[in-house]
């Protein structure tokens, strides 16, 4: 890291609504730079290649983890993903503030590579919210969606490893509370807090 500017790294379970609490995050915090994906994954119509994603193929995406472009690198759902080294070091000399948005096996990577990092957990309130947002999506087949699911709950296992856990339960609330972990205020939302660690075994998985 670079003077006064940090890296946060923000994961999540799939469903736990982690890239609509990013982008209202950047949106109140335009100063904020996104670090965009490698992915293998196919594109959605919805997206727009090195806007939502950077797009590519395996053997493109095998050639950027052999020059060592890649801070971290995760097969999730027999896709690969991968954040850019050089982008992420370009913004942080240039004293901007960085979020990833990342699972937690790049998340992991990424605390070794710069323990400096600010990392931050995504969990939904409950189990059968998380079923009712991923079935809302309607982009996956029931099969699919059954795997996501199995996938997820065991993610959350993870959530321990971070430095703070936001609970996605109402998104202006949620996004109030990552706001506060940017600044620097987010001790209600540490990890090491009992009460937070309480809550969070409340959530029926």
């Amino acid at each position: 890291m670079t003077g006064d500017a940090s890296l946060f790294v923000i994961a999540a379970p799939s469903g736990a609504g982690k890239t609509t609490l990013v982008k209202a995050l950047v949106a109140r915090n335009p100063a904020l730079r996104f670090s965009i994906s490698y992915t293998t994954r196919a594109q959605r119509a919805t997206e727009e290649h090195g806007r939502d994603y950077f797009f590519v193929t395996p053997g493109e995406f095998a050639a950027l983890k052999n020059q060592g472009e890649l801070l971290e690198s995760a097969l999730v759902f027999d896709n690969h993903y991968g954040t850019s080294r050089s982008q992420v070091e370009a913004h942080l000399s240039q004293g901007d503030n960085v979020i990833l948005e990342i699972d937690w096996q790049g998340a992991r990577q990424v605390r070794d590579s710069m323990p400096g990092c600010v990392s931050i957990f995504i969990l939904p309130p409950s189990r059968p919210e998380l079923e009712r947002r991923l079935r809302g999506r309607k982009t996956d087949s029931d099969a699919v969606i059954e795997r996501r699911l199995r996938d997820a709950l065991g993610d959350m296992s993870h959530w321990d490893e971070f430095d703070y856990v936001i609970i996605n339960d109402d998104l202006e609330q949620a996004t109030a509370d990552l706001e506060a972990v940017i600044a620097g205020q987010g001790a209600a939302s540490s990890t090491a807090s009992p009460a937070l660690a309480a809550r969070i075994t409340q959530i029926r998985v």
